[in-house]
Order: structure tokens, then sequence, then C-alpha cells
């Protein structure tokens, strides 16, 4: 029993340092990256941890921001689509670059690309959730302001990927940007044959149902 508590917390303590390293690395994102990756700074756990936060922002986000700045109707507000309007995208993301970066000689695993883009989003959970309460406090002039740290958060996590796939895939930025562009191609590529792959699937269902009602309709 002792033995099991140890193990435990020295599982949370390991959990805990790989959640806070998240903060070292936003702001040291070369050595933060490269040490996330070969040091095992990091850990799926505190990856995952950190997407779920920044899930929560995203709805809390939509939710309660002042409607100066942004206009959701809570009726029709569907939390389950809008968490995949970053889940997919992140999901397919990920194995575009994987695929991609290993025909580039791209040195990262799936499991190195997600857990680095994840660290990645840590400054939209440090600036867009106090982001809400503040507008609800600034006026519709001082609302230019809101709209520079907006930006500035979104401009810092596409900095902070942009250094994840220099570190985890040892490349150069000019390959990097190489990447970056050969997986906006590959995303839109794999979506396109996901919704052909749905497309067919739906038409042999439509099909078969029409088969059977027609036989149903002749012989009943």
């Amino acid at each position: 029993m002792k033995i099991a508590e140890k193990v435990n917390r020295q599982n949370l303590s390991a959990y805990k340092k790989s959640l806070k390293y998240s903060l070292h690395l936003i702001v040291h994102p070369f050595d933060g990256f490269w040490d996330l990756i070969h040091e095992k700074r990091g850990s799926m756990a505190a990856a995952n941890t950190i997407l779920i936060a920044v899930l929560l922002v995203r709805i809390w986000r939509a939710l309660f921001t002042s409607f100066m700045f942004i206009r959701y109707d809570p009726e029709h507000f569907n939390i389950l689509m809008y968490s995949l309007q970053l889940i997919l995208p992140l999901a397919i993301g990920c194995l575009s670059n994987w695929c991609l970066t290993t025909l580039f000689d791209g040195k990262g695993t799936l499991k190195n690309i997600y857990m680095a883009v994840c660290y990645a989003m840590t400054p939209y959970v440090l600036l867009q959730f106090p982001m809400i309460f503040l507008s609800n406090i600034v006026t519709s002039e001082e609302g230019v302001f809101w709209g520079y740290l907006d930006q500035f958060s979104k401009i810092w996590i596409g900095l902070l990927i942009m250094c994840a796939m220099m570190m985890i895939h040892d490349y150069s930025l000019g390959k990097a940007l190489f990447a970056a562009i050969a997986t906006a191609v590959g995303m839109l590529i794999i979506i396109f044959i996901m919704l052909l792959f749905f497309s067919l699937i739906s038409d042999g269902f439509a099909y078969f149902i029409s088969l059977y009602k027609e036989i149903a309709f002749r012989f009943y």
C-alpha cells in the first residue's frame, strides 16, 4: 500500500512538473521544445490537460465574452460541434504533418507533434481567459486594445508551433515553412478524402434502403 502511494505521489509530481514546464516553454521556445521531446520534459497527460483547458476557455469565451466582441446565441450554441471545430482540425493537422514530414526526413513522431502543438496552445489559456472578464469591463473605444491582445495570442501560438516544427523535426526555418504549407495542403486533401468517403457511404446506405423499400413494396 505504501509503495502504491509513493508511486502515485511520484506520478503526480511528474505530472505537475510537466504541466508547469509549459510556462517555461512559451518564453524559451527553441530550448523548450527540444527538451520537451528529447529530454522528456513533457507528458501526454499534461498535453491533454492543456487541450481540455483550451476547449473550456474557448467555450467560455464564446458564451461569456461581451457582445461587442463576440456574438453567439446561447440558445442555439452546440458545445459538441463547437469543440469539434478545434479537435478535428488539430487531429487532421497532426496527421497531415506527420505523414508529410516522414517523407521529408522529419524526426518527430505523431505523439511528439500532438504534444508539441498542445503545449504551444498554452498562451491561449493564459491570455484568453482573463480577456473574457476584460471584455465586460472595457468600453467600445477601448475595445481596440482587446482586439490587439486577441490577435497577439494567436500570433504567439503560431510562432510557437513553427518553433516546435523546427525543433522536433530538426528543420531549418525554410524547411519548416515549406512543411507548414505542405501540411495545410495535406489537410485539404485529407478533408476531401473524408468527405468523399462519407458521401460514398451515404449513397451506399441510400441505395440499399431504396432497394429494401422496393422489394417490400412488391412482395408485401
